[in-house]
């Protein structure tokens, strides 16, 4: 046994400590259940909306049956959630309410600090358990479309805060040039490769006002929610979703930057994608890849960015990405190394890694 691998075993944990720490996993994955519930029956936009509330009033606004509504709010209330003014009461006299500034993470969608979303994106991840599990066994892969609504949904409700609020205020801004031409005339033209539901297309057609963006995306559903989305934003006019393979050679040259946000690392052939994103922009266009911030190297115990990532490799990314064959079985974790290494047989010849400070995303210019 070598030191290092003697120090990784002395950072493991007790079997005891061990045990304690996944029954407080435990707590967790109820906890985000519980706020899935919530959500998806709107019982924090009616608190939020309508103030506190008894369960049979929750239930009257919601078109929910009151005994569920009742254990729901004390389900919420005993985890720290929800707050109840009068917990000696009867159970049906108890009034919950939502505290001051919640409404941050659990209802309003274009908050930084969402996590609706989050715990939306984790039912999905696990709606096809039993097809991960044949995949594990057999090597195949899991339709995207298998995951559901609540993984596309929740996938896109974590990153639209992002777009909203970063996207055209700190990440398009680090490429000076890029910046510049979408902001004059002739109208500047934008790819959005592995578009989902079109949220950083919408974003940067608000931000830039002369711009025109066409979104690319495989999957039908994905493709019709992101055009409701764009027509409810006002943007339709300038921003135009299809089903289309980005690498069908009529759009080669058209675009002065193609943008790929969180989607590179779950295709089979990334390489074959970053090459059509190159032949996109042709000469002195940019290229943007915005993927997971990972480690530069394994290392166990990882972080807890880490964990996540590694979390959704197994339940979605790798599955995912397994679908074609061959396939590049990336993985959420690419390190910024498997990246440049696909950017090199791309065709490009530079991948530079752009000084935006985020948590969880890294962001690659790549030239030609």
């Amino acid at each position: 046994m070598t030191e290092t691998t003697k120090e990784a075993v002395e950072t493991l944990v007790a079997p005891d400590a061990l045990a304690a720490r996944l029954f407080e996993a435990t707590l967790g994955a109820m906890d985000l259940l519980s706020v899935y519930l919530g959500d998806r029956l709107g019982y924090y936009r009616a608190l939020a909306a309508d103030g506190p509330a008894t369960s049979a009033e929750l239930a009257a606004r919601t078109g929910t049956h009151e005994r569920y509504a009742r254990e729901w709010l004390e389900q919420q209330a005993v985890s720290g959630i929800l707050a109840c003014d009068n917990p000696q009461a009867d159970s049906g006299e108890r009034c919950f309410r939502l505290p001051a500034g919640y409404e941050a993470v659990l209802v309003d969608p274009d908050s930084l600090t969402a996590m609706a979303p989050v715990a939306q994106v984790f039912v999905g991840c696990v709606k096809p358990l039993p097809a991960i599990l044949d995949a594990f066994r057999t090597g195949a892969g899991v339709p995207y479309a298998e995951y559901g609504a609540d993984l596309h949904e929740g996938q896109a409700g974590t990153t639209r805060p992002q777009f909203r609020h970063l996207l055209a205020q700190e990440w398009l801004p680090a490429l000076p040039d890029v910046h510049a031409r979408l902001q004059v005339d002739p109208p500047a033209r934008v790819a959005d490769v592995g578009m989902g539901l079109g949220w950083s297309s919408i974003a940067i057609a608000q931000a830039y006002p002369n711009v025109r963006v066409d979104g690319f995306d495989l999957d039908e559903a994905s493709v019709q929610a992101a055009r409701a989305n764009a027509a409810a934003a006002g943007v339709a006019d300038r921003v135009a979703f299809r089903v289309r393979d980005a690498g069908d050679p009529g759009l080669a040259g058209r675009y002065d930057l193609a943008v790929a946000v969180e989607c590179v690392h779950d295709m089979p052939n990334p390489v074959a994608v970053l090459a059509a994103m190159r032949r996109l922009v042709g000469e002195g266009g940019a290229v943007l890849v915005v993927d997971e911030k990972v480690a530069e190297r394994f290392v166990a115990p990882g972080d807890d960015v880490e964990r996540y990532m590694y979390g959704f490799s197994i339940l979605h990314c790798l599955p995912v990405g397994m679908t074609e064959q061959p396939s590049a079985a990336t993985g959420t974790v690419m390190r910024a190394e498997t990246l440049r290494r696909y950017a090199a047989e791309a065709g490009f010849r530079m991948v530079e890694i752009l000084p935006i400070e985020h948590d969880f995303f890294r962001f690659y210019r790549l030239a030609a």
